[in-house]
């Protein structure tokens, strides 16, 4: 069933990251989707550096992917949901909603022995959503 999910994400989930090669300022960018194919590689467009990625790393990439379907999964809920913030004299209430449209969201993992950040962009499934 999740693999069904995944197929049916309904928007481009795109995932990019900086080139690993010091010399090159070229950003990787590739389907999130597109890791689960077993001869997946990522290119980088500058320098044609290729990466290929190891099963955990897959598998956490997966795993965002199947988060990503369960926020969508979520959103007909997510209008009633709010993150209450703290402050001075009381509290303020921000639509989870509107959180989503207006983070980035980004997931750090291990890529060759480096850190690296790994940005995530997911166009919204109608021009609708979260209006």
């Amino acid at each position: 069933m999740a693999a069904a999910k995944k197929d049916n994400l309904g928007a481009k989930a795109q995932i990019d990251f900086h080139c690993l090669d010091k010399s090159c300022d070229g950003i990787i960018k590739f389907n999130l989707a597109d890791v689960a194919k077993p001869d997946f590689q990522a290119v980088c467009a500058k320098c044609h550096s290729t990466y290929e990625l190891d099963d955990d790393l897959r598998d956490k990439l997966n795993r965002m992917l199947l988060l990503i379907v369960a926020i969508r999964d979520a959103e007909d809920i997510l209008g009633d949901c709010n993150v209450s913030v703290n402050v001075a004299n009381g509290e303020v209430k921000i639509p989870y909603a509107l959180l989503l449209t207006r983070l980035n969201t980004m997931i750090t993992l291990n890529l060759g022995g480096s850190k690296v950040d790994f940005h995530l962009w997911v166009e919204p499934s109608s021009p609708d959503t979260f209006r």
